[in-house]
């Protein structure tokens, strides 16, 4: 069955935002997340910052690019609810391990917070409606 079948199946909450808003929000956030993270990982490699300020950086970089494979490849609810809380609770772990170094950093991340937390929620709604 095509994922988008598939996803079309499932029982969501009335407040789901329509796939297109879904893509615009990503297209919108994804120069923000590209930029601040890529200021952390250079300043890593210049040694300006230490790894345990960067690693909840690049644990949220790895549970968010995992998301998708997860929902709609594996097709697995629960699992993609994990990843989800991975991503949220890794943006507050960054702004907390980057804020005393690049404020900017961590004011940057307050949109994908924002978005990572909406989505959070819609995400443990679905797992829930279609346990």
């Amino acid at each position: 069955m095509d994922w988008k079948v598939w996803y079309d199946g499932l029982v969501k909450p009335s407040w789901t935002p329509a796939p297109a808003t879904i893509g615009l929000i990503w297209q919108i956030l994804y120069p923000i997340i590209l930029v601040s993270f890529g200021f952390v990982f250079v300043q890593l490699f210049r040694k300006r910052i230490g790894l345990w300020t960067t690693l909840p950086f690049a644990i949220n970089l790895a549970a968010n690019l995992l998301f998708t494979p997860i929902q709609f490849g594996l097709r697995n609810l629960p699992l993609a609810a994990v990843d989800i809380l991975i991503v949220w609770s890794t943006i507050i772990w960054s702004v907390v391990a980057i804020w005393r170094h690049y404020r900017w950093v961590a004011l940057a991340q307050i949109p994908y917070f924002v978005w990572v937390s909406l989505a959070t929620i819609l995400q443990l709604s679905i797992t829930w409606n279609n346990r």
